[in-house]
């Protein structure tokens, strides 16, 4: 029997998402993201589907390569107009007691004390149920706009990261002891201040002299996601993350991942099964495989090539205007994500792709595959690609929101209990309990649990 199978739901603060062009369908709702219903009534169909939470991506920029300009983002709605992710989860932990948030911002665009606060408030506000995607950006519309001339490099991104991450343990683990809050009213005395320290950061490129200005949250750091794919994004996800998102179109790819991942994270000292990983995949499914299948055909009709190629082109830096629909996909090292051209490429000889081919498969779901098919049938599918590539869970995509994820909550989710790899309820207490059942806290030997003063 293959092991319990996991969900997330991703999604963006925008149109469409990773389904270019599917926001013309009669049914998608995700022109209104601007609504607080949208969300709200969301989050209480994933918690329904008892997913472990929902992942909102997020860029700051447009995707303005395709062309060389950014026409063609706006007319397509291809995330853009994009608003901020943040924002959306106390709205939802409102509605909801167990559904988990993973909130995508950028080590790019902010410094790390402030972030610190506003993470640490999410936490207090949704009772332990903030996750936070580190990312480091890959779009130079983005840097271009906070003054930078470009992008920093690839790998000196990175090397950011990791001090970012530094400060961020010092003010959420080490700079609040657990007793220094009190609230004594007798003596006046709310917090003891000789149990609150400064963390005299002075590094290469932060310097951060003193105290973290909010008191512990229920996790004191969020559960830690990460989605890097290069080999250096491998490392940092090795070394600081809890649950890994990857996006590959084939499960030799997928497996390759995963077997890598692992041994990083052994690498680094840590149990190789103790992050999860999720790969992102779309599912399509109806009460038949033949309605499945019908739906499939009905959403094609408004998906866009256009923005998908749009998509690609600002994923992989590479303008993807230059090519024939029929030119074979080349590696180019970039300074956007390095995995995406090598996933299409050179990474799997099994797979040679056209333009054309990528621009079909990624208008409906993104980077990852599209199941289409019955309950039974979306099931066996799953628990094939867990068994044969030893991924723990999936990252659910959207074709027509919020049908796509209703469907795998009315048909999926039952067949999974029922064959007994998908949870009955939620565990209680925090996400990070909630997922792995130890606690509320970092614990050793993560890195970051050595910052627990």
């Amino acid at each position: 029997m293959t092991k319990q199978i996991r969900f997330n739901a991703f999604e963006m603060n925008c149109v469409a998402h990773q389904s270019p062009g599917l926001w013309r369908h009669p049914r998608d709702r995700s022109w209104q993201y601007k609504d607080i219903e949208y969300w709200t009534d969301l989050a209480q169909i994933l918690e329904k589907g008892i997913f472990d939470g929902i992942f909102i991506a997020d860029v700051l920029g447009t995707y303005d390569v395709f062309h060389g300009d950014n026409r063609h983002a706006l007319q397509g709605a291809v995330q853009v107009p994009v608003n901020d992710p943040l924002q959306l989860a106390p709205a939802m932990a409102a509605v909801t007691k167990h559904l988990g948030f993973g909130i995508t911002t950028s080590i790019s665009f902010e410094h790390p004390y402030p972030f610190a606060r506003r993470i640490t408030t999410l936490d207090h506000l949704t009772k332990g149920r903030a996750g936070w995607n580190i990312v480091t950006s890959y779009l130079s519309s983005g840097a271009k706009n906070i003054g930078q001339d470009d992008q920093v490099s690839h790998d000196d991104r990175y090397d950011i990261a990791d001090e970012y991450l530094e400060v961020l343990y010092k003010l959420w683990q080490g700079s609040w002891q657990d007793d220094a809050v009190v609230r004594d009213r007798e003596s006046g005395i709310f917090t003891h201040a000789d149990k609150v320290f400064p963390i005299e950061h002075e590094g290469k490129y932060f310097k951060v002299p003193g105290i973290h200005i909010s008191e512990p949250s229920p996790q004191r750091t969020p559960v830690l996601y990460q989605a890097g794919a290069s080999s250096r994004g491998k490392n940092f996800a090795a070394k600081h993350a809890e649950c890994i998102f990857i996006s590959v179109p084939s499960k030799v790819l997928l497996k390759r991942f995963v077997d890598d991942t692992r041994q990083r994270l052994q690498a680094e000292g840590r149990d190789p099964n103790s992050v999860y990983i999720y790969t992102l995949a779309t599912i399509i499914t109806g009460a038949t495989d033949q309605e499945a299948q019908d739906k499939l055909k009905e959403y094609q009709k408004y998906a866009s090539h256009d923005g998908a190629l749009t998509l690609v082109s600002g994923w992989s830096g590479v303008d993807f205007a230059q090519f024939g629909k029929d030119d074979r996909i080349q590696y180019i090292k970039t300074n956007a994500i390095q995995s995406l051209l090598e996933s299409y490429s050179t990474a799997d000889p099994s797979r040679s792709w056209t333009v054309d081919e990528v621009a079909e498969w990624t208008s409906i779901g993104g980077n990852g595959p599209v199941f289409v098919g019955s309950a039974a049938t979306i099931a066996d599918v799953l628990q094939e690609w867990v068994e044969e590539t030893g991924v723990d869970g999936f990252n659910l995509a959207y074709a027509v929101a919020h049908e796509t994820f209703s469907d795998v909550v009315e048909y999926v989710v039952p067949e999974l209990q029922k064959r007994g790899v998908y949870p009955q309820a939620y565990r209680e207490g925090t996400l990070r309990h909630k997922l792995f059942g130890q606690g509320d806290h970092l614990s050793a030997p993560h890195i970051g649990a050595s910052y627990k003063r």
